[in-house]
């Protein structure tokens, strides 16, 4: 998706927000988009519900239009959601896009914390599947030229000793190891299972590497619980691929089903 500054260059927008909801609907309360001429930035949710608001915004425009809309989402517009959504339309001001900034900003700040050790093929993979998610993913790497030709907006550190990083990581974080070193996955996995406020763990590997991992996390003075909250190999087995995109895409969904959950249980 363009990015909002380039976005705002191309002329005039109007700022679609989602005031209120009732029943099913296809986004939640405080969801937006910006709607110009010739584009729009982000999404209410698509289908009927979201050509009917475009359509608004254009006319707002052009000095037409309405501010508020009522929109009933079931056979009147040729959708099938059954719920209720009103919308509020406002030309950008700059007021209004500072104010969209400060609230984007402040949102990205609670984003969870994502943190891949290592950027082998898996490693730059799953860097790539998260990016356009709202997650802050790192990618920590003891091999310099290993974090080069990553997009400049992944985080990366340069690390010799990335087992250390663990202890400074924010309550509810994911972690996911897979170095180049089967010794150096262990011993940041065993860092990370010594906490038991992240939201998940994972490491690349097989069967064979988990049995492996447990004998020597037990000489090593670990626990045996501890291996409950491993997960091992990371991605599942339902989908038999291992190209590296493949299993980026199915650990993606692991770590937001972790995160989801995790955020759930902390919840007051």
């Amino acid at each position: 998706m363009t990015d909002l500054v380039s976005f705002l260059a191309t002329g005039p927008a109007v700022l679609v927000e989602v005031t209120k909801t009732l029943g099913s609907t296809p986004r939640e309360q405080g969801a937006c988009m910006l709607v110009s001429a010739n584009g729009i930035w982000g999404t209410i949710g698509g289908g009927q519900f979201e050509f009917l608001a475009i359509a608004n915004a254009r006319d707002l425009l052009r000095g037409a239009g309405v501010e508020v809309m009522d929109i009933p989402l079931g056979p009147e517009i040729g959708q099938c959601c059954g719920g209720r959504t009103e919308l509020r339309f406002r030309v950008a001001s700059p007021e209004i896009i500072e104010g969209l900034n400060l609230r984007m900003k402040g949102e990205r700040d609670e984003w969870p914390d994502v943190y891949l050790f290592g950027a082998g093929h898996v490693g730059k993979s799953l860097a790539l599947a998260l990016r356009p998610l709202p997650l802050k993913a790192t990618v920590v790497e003891t091999r310099r030229e290993e974090l080069e030709g990553l997009p400049e907006d992944v985080e990366t550190r340069h690390s010799a000793m990335p087992e250390s990083l663990i202890a400074k990581l924010r309550p509810g974080s994911a972690i996911v190891v897979l170095t180049h070193d089967h010794a150096l996955d262990f011993l940041i996995a065993r860092e990370a299972l010594r906490r038991d406020d992240l939201a998940y763990v994972g490491m690349i590997g097989s069967a064979t590497k988990r049995a492996t991992f447990a004998s020597w996390l037990m000489r090593e003075g670990g626990e045996k619980s501890w291996l409950e909250r491993l997960v091992l190999p990371i991605g599942g087995t339902a989908v038999p691929d291992k190209r590296p995109a493949v299993i980026a895409a199915m650990t993606t969904a692991e770590i937001l089903a972790a995160l989801t959950s995790h955020q759930k249980r902390s919840s007051p």
